[in-house]
């Protein structure tokens, strides 16, 4: 008989989605249940099932369920020792080269059960809490997952207690939750110190300070400019694209992303500029500045015949402003005396996943810039449709949904590292997608399969994905991605290969595809256009947007 895992979780996210698919892959039955209380947390349990893997949970399990015939484990994101709610928070701050996660059965004291299983790694405190999470906290996390899971078949196994299993990291300890006045800073103080205190609480909860006289939250900060400044520290010195630019004590820093803070303390975080005018400031009054300093967002490299756009959009999403400059990018590379253009993600967990919907969301009319933004994401999946002297390869470096996987499809080559989740629909946002998918996929996976893809709204590995067609190669997890896709590019510059691949995209174009392109864009963009400017599409972006938890949702069948 297979047996069945619970998935409990307080939110359905990366994850949780990922140890799904992961354990079915593996033959095992998974149901997925977003819980809120503890009534949630019984009913779920009580659904007959051999084990509870509590990959993301807020709340403390109740007793009744710990002590239950049932093993319940709980995925904690840091090393045996550590105890506590913001394991990475701390371990950011504190700058630890090394960090862990830990599978370890539930009990009434917080992170104190036996374990079931553990993995440490290089931890890299410079990047971002949710970037971290997303990659390396995450790929350890699924190996743990699969060896407890797999242990619980084992009738003679019994989880070691801390006590007895030799601690990697010896100073690992108990932490109280990291508080805002854990995280506070002076703006007189380092532009990277500050940096730094961002990317602990990056993806949630950001750090709260006063800008403008306003209580914000902040996300997505770079150090820029070194150095002394003539301006008041927290003074609004610059602008460019959508995000702002701070001055420090020493250096000013670049924000990308607030959240307004208030007495309802919303969850929905936008573009820096987008929030600041929603609080009264005009963006006209901030000068725009450019700053050679301010990290970039899109990146072009070219080694020998192969050319390398980059792009690291904040959590996969892309602004109108964003994709008229991937355009551009890809049409200057296309330009370049070179054979293979790849177009990848950065070092986050995330590709693409198409349009912003926080931009839309604090636009002056959000209806008008979904329309903007949807006809900019179409111009840089023309131009990589239509361009025709270079080979492209679309290198889906972390998770893609919607319109990020339609992106990638205009590509001739579709890869993705192994722990990417796929995501082809664009359902649970109640729109009928453009980024010329009705071309695209069913090419690439035939017409039935193109319509279950939309009409399922499940996500799926890359398995699953390589299966069904829509990709064309896996690529390894970690660091050995890299090396692998430039292997890869290198061997499509070879003439025979690169001659068939390119004489049938020529053959196509010339053929007609540049006006059937042209159809197919303007039928979705008709149906595109009623679901931006309805009132479905309003209701559910601001439901995603802040997160709504759906109590005790199964997603699996």
């Amino acid at each position: 008989m297979r047996r069945q895992i619970l998935l409990m979780c307080s939110a359905e996210n990366g994850l949780t989605v990922r140890a799904a698919l992961a354990l079915r892959r593996r033959g095992y039955l998974v149901r997925t249940a977003v819980v809120e209380t503890e009534s949630d947390m019984e009913r779920a349990a009580a659904s007959g099932v051999d084990m509870i893997v509590c990959t993301y949970l807020t709340r403390r399990i109740p007793r009744r369920i710990c002590a239950g015939a049932v093993p319940v484990v709980i995925v904690h994101p840091g090393p045996i020792g550590d105890r506590g709610p913001s394991s990475l928070d701390w371990a950011i701050t504190d700058r630890e080269p090394y960090w862990g996660v830990t599978v370890l059965s539930a009990v009434e004291d917080l992170d104190a059960g036996p374990v079931w299983a553990w993995r440490t790694f290089p931890f890299d405190a410079h990047r971002r809490k949710s970037t971290l999470y997303g990659t390396v906290v995450a790929d350890a996390a699924i190996e743990c997952v699969l060896t407890a899971v797999s242990r619980a078949l084992d009738t003679d196994f019994v989880p070691f207690d801390q006590q007895e299993v030799p601690r990697a990291i010896p100073h690992a300890r108990s932490r109280s939750a990291m508080r805002q006045a854990d995280r506070a800073f002076d703006w007189s103080d380092d532009a990277e110190a500050i940096a730094h205190r961002v990317r602990a609480a990056d993806g949630a909860p950001g750090v709260r300070t006063v800008l403008a006289d306003r209580s914000v939250y902040l996300y997505d900060a770079k150090p820029g400019r070194r150095g002394p400044l003539d301006a008041e520290p927290g003074t609004l010195v610059g602008r460019r694209h959508h995000a702002i630019e701070i001055a420090c004590g020493s250096g000013t820093l670049w924000v990308g992303h607030l959240r307004a803070a208030g007495e309802a303390e919303s969850t929905c975080k936008g573009p820096a500029l987008g929030v600041l005018a929603r609080t009264g400031i005009r963006p006209a009054t901030i000068p725009v500045t450019t700053d050679p300093a301010r990290p970039g967002d899109i990146h072009y490299r070219a080694d020998g015949a192969v050319g390398v756009i980059t792009i690291d959009p904040y959590n996969g999403a892309l602004t109108t402003e964003q994709c008229h400059r991937l355009a551009a990018a890809i049409e200057f590379a296309a330009a370049q005396d070179t054979e293979v253009l790849v177009l990848r993600g950065g070092a986050g967990p995330f590709f693409s996943t198409g349009i912003h919907l926080g931009a839309i969301e604090f636009a002056a009319d959000p209806a008008a810039e979904g329309w903007a933004n949807i006809r900019a994401m179409n111009s840089v999946c023309r131009a990589l449709l239509l361009c025709a002297d270079q080979l492209t390869i679309a290198a889906v470096t972390g998770n893609v949904g919607a319109g990020g996987m339609m992106l990638a499809l205009a590509a001739d080559v579709v890869v993705a590292r192994e722990s990417a989740t796929v995501n082809a629909h664009y359902k649970s946002l109640g729109l009928s997608g453009s980024e010329f998918h009705t071309l695209t996929l069913p090419r690439r996976v035939g017409p039935a399969v193109a319509e279950r893809l939309l009409d399922d709204g499940e996500p799926i590995d890359t398995a699953t994905a390589l299966s069904l067609g829509l990709l064309d190669e896996i690529g390894p997890i970690g660091r050995g991605f890299d090396d692998w896709l430039d292997d890869l590019a290198r061997s499509y510059t070879e003439p025979t290969v690169w001659t068939r691949i390119m004489t049938a995209k020529r053959t196509r174009l010339d053929d007609g595809d540049r006006a059937l392109i042209d159809a197919h864009e303007r039928e979705e963009l008709a149906r595109m256009r009623a679901d931006l400017y309805g009132a479905d599409f309003a209701t559910r972006r601001r439901a995603f947007l802040a997160k709504r938890i759906r109590t005790a949702r199964p997603v699996s069948r």
